[in-house]
């Protein structure tokens, strides 16, 4: 497909900024949205003109996660009536991490999700390092997901580390800190978490790792909610005596004081990407996107 193809891009509140810059690199129109928020927490979308053509929607499930999902499954459901092709981009998928049945009796939410994308009328989706490639097995229309480790590996090629090595905080990020190091042309390990799924609690099983010392450290993960698990990480880095720890991710949630908790631990800077926006935001992942839409 070319980027000649005629696209509008759609953007609310919560994705504008990234929603501009997809819209910039199609050449495409840009359409903008009124959001009203009544009293009793309703959202009511209002489109600032008429789309044309093949129709983006871009639009972040982030908290509050359950009015963001009802925004843009509304924006979908008012694209369908302009297109029959409506591509929706959710750079941070809500929800995708309740993709399986972990304890009896959990509701596996992501199926209800990706049903709900469908009926509103999604064509295609697009998703930016969603937490669980299991998840997009839930969705029955096709169905993308594009990572921003290559545009987070720009980035820290930029610093000056010191013998950087790349940590992931669990072995469930192997994969991650493996394809983050080789882009870097550095090495990686990965610590032993265990966290305990009725309480939340986190605790870091690796003992000693003498390979950290005096050596800068990139914290990688796919998002970065509570920081309990970059905390954890990085007291036990520090006590192995590394040397500056840098924590980066794709979706920074940084729910409640989850900053200032990780910034105490020993974490020098923290940097995501802007699926999310916020102070960290500092990568672009619009041209992972684009790629994909065309």
């Amino acid at each position: 497909m070319s980027l000649l193809v005629s696209f509008t891009v759609i953007g609310e509140s919560s994705s504008d900024h990234l929603a501009r810059k997809i819209a910039s690199k199609l050449k495409s129109k840009y359409i903008g949205c009124e959001l009203r928020v009544f009293p009793d927490g309703e959202s009511k979308i209002t489109l600032k003109t008429k789309p044309k053509g093949k129709i983006v929607v871009v639009h972040s499930v982030y908290p509050p996660v359950d009015s963001n999902l009802v925004r843009v499954l509304a924006l979908v459901s008012q694209a369908k009536k302009y297109s029959s092709e409506v591509y929706v981009v959710i750079p941070y998928m809500g929800y995708a991490r309740q993709d399986r049945e972990f304890l009896p009796g959990e509701v596996v939410t992501m199926s209800l999700v990706a049903k709900m994308f469908k009926v509103a009328g999604a064509t295609r989706i697009i998703v930016v390092d969603i937490h669980s490639i299991l998840a997009l097995k839930h969705f029955q229309i096709p169905t993308k997901n594009v990572t921003a480790i290559g545009e987070l590996v720009k980035y820290f090629k930029r610093l000056h580390l010191k013998y950087p090595l790349v940590v992931s905080p669990d072995m469930g990020g192997v994969e991650r800190a493996k394809n983050f190091a080789n882009m870097m042309g550095v090495d990686y390990i990965a610590l032993e978490k265990h966290r305990d799924r009725k309480t939340g609690e986190v605790i870091i099983k690796s003992k000693n790792h003498y390979e950290v010392r005096n050596r800068d450290i990139i914290l990688v993960d796919d998002m970065i909610s509570t920081g309990g698990s970059i905390v954890k990480a990085a007291e036990h880095l520090k006590k192995q005596k590394c040397g500056k720890i840098y924590a980066t991710c794709t979706h920074a949630l940084l729910i409640g004081d989850a900053e200032r908790k990780i910034r105490k631990s020993g974490v020098t800077r923290i940097v995501s990407t802007n699926t999310i926006p916020g102070k960290t935001s500092m990568v672009d992942v619009s041209p992972v996107i684009v790629k994909a839409i065309s």
